[in-house]
C-alpha cells in the first residue's frame, strides 16, 4: 500500500498517461490502416477506370500510378472468351475473376487485392496489388501517425511529475515547519501560499496549538497561584498546630483545634475553589461542544448543592421567578457558575438574611440573577471582585477571592455579561448573568 500521496498522485495519473496514450496510438494505428486501403483502392479503381478508353502505348501502365514503382500494381485486360490480352508484368500470372469489383485472390505465394472493371467492348481490366506491400506500406505511414504521441507522452509524464511536485511543496513547507519547532514554541503555522485543500488542515492545526497554549498557560498560571496563595495558610496552620502543642489548659488546647479546624476548612475551600478554577480553564482549552441547557434545571441542581450552608445560617434561599429558558453551554460549567454565586452570596448575607434566585427572559436573551440581603458592594468594587484572590473589605475576610473569578471565566466561555448591582428588593448585592438568544 503506498502511504505517500505524492507517489500515489504520480502513479495514478502516470498510469493513466500510459494506458490513454496506449489506447490513443492503437486506435490512430487501426484508423491509419484502415484509411490507407480506402486510399489505395481508390487509386486502383481510378487506374482501371482510366484504362477504359484504351491501354497506353507499349504497355506502360505502370505510369499510370504517378511513378510509384513501390504501389507494384499489376494489370491485366481480358476478352469476354477469357482470353489474357494485356498484362503489365510477364510474370503477374494473375487468374481471371468473373467477379466484378473487388476481391482477394492468392497467386504467386502471396495475397493480391484485385478490382476488376468491365469495359462498353466487353473487356475486362484487373487491376492487383500484392497485399504484402501494401501493408508495408501502410504500416510505415500509421508508424509515422503515432509518432508524436509516443514523444508526448514522456513530455506528458514530465509535466505531471513537476506539477505535483509543486503543488505538494507546500505540505512539505508545513511539514519541515513543525519538525523544526522546539517543544514549547506553539505559534501559529503561517498559512500564505497554501492550497484551498490544505488550509483548513493548517487553520485547525493552529486552533489546536492554540488551545494547547491556553491549556499550559493555565497550568502555569494554576501552578504560580498555588504557590503564592497557599503559601499562607499553611503557615497559619503551622503556627495554629504550634499553639495547640503550646495549649496549657483545656480550654486553651479547644481553642487552638476550633482555629485550627477554620484554617483547615478555609485551606481546603481555597483548594476546592482553585481546582475547580483549573477544571473549567481546562474544558475551556478543550473546547467542548456546547449543548441546549435548561436554566431552571441547572438553578434546581445548584441550589440543592448549597442548601446545606445557607440552613445552616438559617437563610432563606429559592428561586423567587422561573421563565422557561434554554442556553447554549455546558451544563456542568454552568452548574458551577450558579453555585459559587450562591456560596459567595451565603457567605456574606448574615444569618436569618434571605437569597434569592431569578431567571427571566427578555427581548434579546435570558437573565439569571442572584440576589442577597446583605451588606452588598460599593461600586468601585464591583470590577475589582472580579479578578482573581481579590477579597472585599479586610485582608482576613472569609473566602479565597476567587468564586467571583470563576464566574467571570464561565460568562466568558459562554458569551455571557457579567454586571454588579444593588438588589431593589433585598437591598444587598445583585449579580447578573446575560446569555444572549440562541
Amino acid at each position: 500500500m503506498i502511504r505517500s500521496l505524492r507517489a500515489r498522485l504520480l502513479g495514478f495519473l502516470l498510469i493513466a498517461i500510459v494506458l490513454a496514450a496506449g489506447v490513443q496510438a492503437t486506435v490512430a494505428y487501426r484508423t491509419v490502416l484502415h484509411e490507407a486501403d480506402d486510399i489505395f483502392d481508390y487509386h486502383m479503381q481510378q487506374m482501371a477506370l482510366s484504362l477504359r478508353s484504351g491501354l497506353p502505348p507499349g504497355g506502360a501502365v505502370g505510369g499510370l500510378a504517378g511513378g510509384e514503382e513501390n504501389f507494384e500494381f499489376v494489370v491485366q485486360v481480358w476478352t469476354a472468351d477469357g482470353e489474357r490480352i494485356f498484362e503489365s508484368a510477364a510474370d503477374a500470372a494473375l487468374p481471371q475473376l468473373a467477379v466484378l469489383g473487388f476481391v482477394d485472390a492468392r497467386a504467386r505465394g502471396t495475397t493480391y487485392r484485385v478490382f476488376s472493371v468491365q469495359t462498353r467492348s466487353g473487356l475486362v481490366i484487373q487491376v492487383a496489388q500484392d497485399m504484402a506491400v501494401r501493408r508495408r506500406m501502410a504500416g510505415a505511414l500509421a508508424l509515422r501517425t503515432i509518432g508524436p504521441v509516443a514523444l508526448m507522452a514522456p513530455l506528458l509524464m514530465l509535466v505531471v511529475w513537476w506539477v505535483v511536485s509543486h503543488s505538494l511543496a507546500p505540505v512539505s513547507r508545513v511539514r519541515a515547519q513543525v519538525a523544526a519547532r522546539q517543544a514549547d514554541d506553539l505559534s501559529p503555522v503561517s498559512e500564505a501560499g497554501l492550497p484551498e485543500e490544505v488550509r483548513p488542515l493548517v487553520h485547525e492545526l493552529n486552533l489546536l496549538f492554540e488551545r494547547v497554549r491556553h491549556a499550559f498557560e493555565a497550568q502555569k498560571h494554576f501552578v504560580a497561584d498555588a504557590a503564592h496563595e497557599l503559601r499562607s495558610p499553611l503557615a497559619a496552620l503551622k503556627l495554629q498546630v504550634q499553639g495547640l502543642q503550646r495549649a496549657g489548659d483545656e480550654a486553651t488546647r479547644e481553642r487552638a483545634v476550633a482555629r485550627l479546624a477554620a484554617g483547615i476548612d478555609r485551606a481546603t475551600r481555597l483548594v476546592e475553589q482553585m481546582l475547580a478554577l483549573a477544571r473549567h480553564e481546562a474544558s475551556m482549552a478543550a473546547g467542548a461542544p456546547p449543548q441546549a441547557v435548561a436554566l431552571d434545571e441547572v438553578a434546581r441542581l445548584a441550589i440543592s448543592d448549597a442548601l446545606a450552608a445557607a440552613q445552616a445560617r438559617r437563610i432563606d434561599m429559592g428561586l423567587a421567578h422561573t421563565d422557561a429558558a434554554t442556553v447554549s453551554g455546558q451544563p456542568e460549567a454552568l452548574r458551577m457558575l450558579l453555585r459559587n454565586l450562591l456560596d459567595n452570596a451565603v457567605k456574606y448575607t448574615p444569618e436569618g438574611g434571605r437569597v434569592d434566585v431569578a431567571i427571566r427572559t427578555q427581548a434579546d436573551g435570558v437573565e439569571l440573577s442572584v440576589e442577597d440581603s446583605g451588606p452588598g458592594l460599593p461600586p468601585e468594587e464591583h470590577e475589582r471582585v472580579l479578578d482573581r484572590f481579590y477579597r472585599s473589605g479586610e485582608p482576613q475576610a472569609p473566602g479565597s477571592g476567587l468564586g467571583l473569578a470563576i464566574v467571570k471565566s464561565i460568562a466568558t466561555l459562554h458569551g455571557a455579561t457579567l454586571t454588579l448591582g444593588t438588589s431593589a428588593e433585598l437591598g444587598g448585592l445583585k449579580v447578573a448573568v446575560h446569555f444572549a438568544n440562541i
